[in-house]
């Protein structure tokens, strides 16, 4: 197949292209690379698919040295006419839409950068899928759309109205919006749910890059709601095998489904939203006891508050992903963690 990619200079949009072309497909990277946070790391992954970035000019198609069946250019998805060009030019089969503005905190003074990338952008590429006729539709949510609910584990089929971060909305938005192009257009689309994402090359504003870096620079590191935060971690690895699965498996209309009664992630629509998460949360203090194990280095810690937008605890009901794709995620922290650091060593020479 053809895929559409957009995000590939992103952690996890990274890790895609190239699970995807190591299994034959042919992809296409989408990327602004903007600058909310260091663009080195950026154009460094794009260095792993063999992308120059030195080749790099807004709106061209660069070719990969290392890859004959990758391509990518950097576009923004609010550039609906060059998004567009693209789409009419490229012959594309199905969509993977990772790129979004990222971060619950920076949502709280730049609100603005969320509602063009992750509202408007959005839309347009789904005015996209729908005029080129694309066969599906996968796409980044978060599990930031759980907002207050607090009966655990959070499930697709429950009441995800009450967001606590601008981020959690346009993202809860996103599933909205695509669930009404399905509706109308029969396009197949499918939510990813995502729980904090962790591995090599992930990105710097991540707790687990922060605390590692705080750590060997011998600095305090910020520990939030005096620990008591539990997040369900989940390895690159297992979120890319997931994304894949949904990929292949486009979802199809269901007739039979009954609003009054029916799973909230379902609809007649060829509509779905699964979560994607390892199923196991992990007290924060767990998490930085296994970090400093893997550094083999006791980090100093500055106990503060929960901040605004911040949820104390998540943790994915994966069950209808394990059911209907035969998928559950399944890698230790204990193991991520300490790839993330042999990673963070070696790219920083620490």
């Amino acid at each position: 197949m053809k895929i559409l990619v957009t995000g590939t200079a992103g952690f996890i949009g990274m890790h895609l292209a190239q699970k995807l072309l190591e299994r034959g497909d042919e992809v296409i990277g989408v990327d602004s690379i903007n600058d909310y946070y260091e663009v080195q790391l950026k154009y460094d992954r794009l260095k792993l698919t063999g992308i120059d970035p030195a080749s790099i000019h807004y709106g061209k198609i660069v070719k990969s040295s290392k890859h004959p069946h990758y391509q990518f250019i950097q576009l923004k998805l609010e550039d609906k006419e060059g998004l567009f060009d693209l789409f009419r030019e490229q012959k594309i089969d199905k969509v993977v839409n990772l790129a979004a503005q990222a971060g619950v905190r920076y949502s709280l003074t730049n609100p603005d950068a969320y509602i063009q990338a992750n509202i408007v952008g959005f839309l347009n590429i789904l005015e996209a899928c729908r005029h080129f006729e694309i066969k599906h539709l996968a796409y980044a949510s978060s599990s930031s759309v759980y907002g207050t609910n607090t009966q655990m584990p959070f499930s697709t089929s429950q009441n995800v109205d009450h967001p606590v971060s601008l981020y959690a909305a346009s993202k809860k938005s996103n599933e909205l919006m695509a669930h009404t192009y399905s509706h109308l257009f029969g396009l197949p689309t499918t939510g990813l749910r995502f729980f904090t994402v962790y591995g090599p090359w992930g990105r710097p504003d991540m707790a687990l890059f922060l605390f590692t870096k705080a750590i060997l620079e011998d600095q305090p590191i910020k520990v939030f709601n005096y620990g008591e935060m539990q997040r369900d971690f989940t390895y690159v690895d297992d979120i890319v095998e997931g994304v894949i699965r949904v990929v292949d498996h486009p979802p199809m209309e269901n007739p039979d489904w009954d609003p009054a009664t029916g799973d909230a992630s379902q609809s007649k629509a060829p509509y779905t939203v699964y979560n994607i998460g390892n199923s196991n949360p992990v007290r924060l203090m767990d998490f930085i006891k296994a970090i400093e194990v893997a550094l083999g280095k006791e980090a100093r810690k500055d106990m503060l508050p929960i901040q605004p937008g911040d949820v104390p605890a998540t943790f994915a009901d994966t069950k209808p992903l394990e059911n209907e794709l035969g998928y559950k995620p399944a890698t230790s922290v204990t193991f991520g963690i300490q790839k993330f650091i042999d990673w963070y060593r070696s790219y920083y020479n620490v």
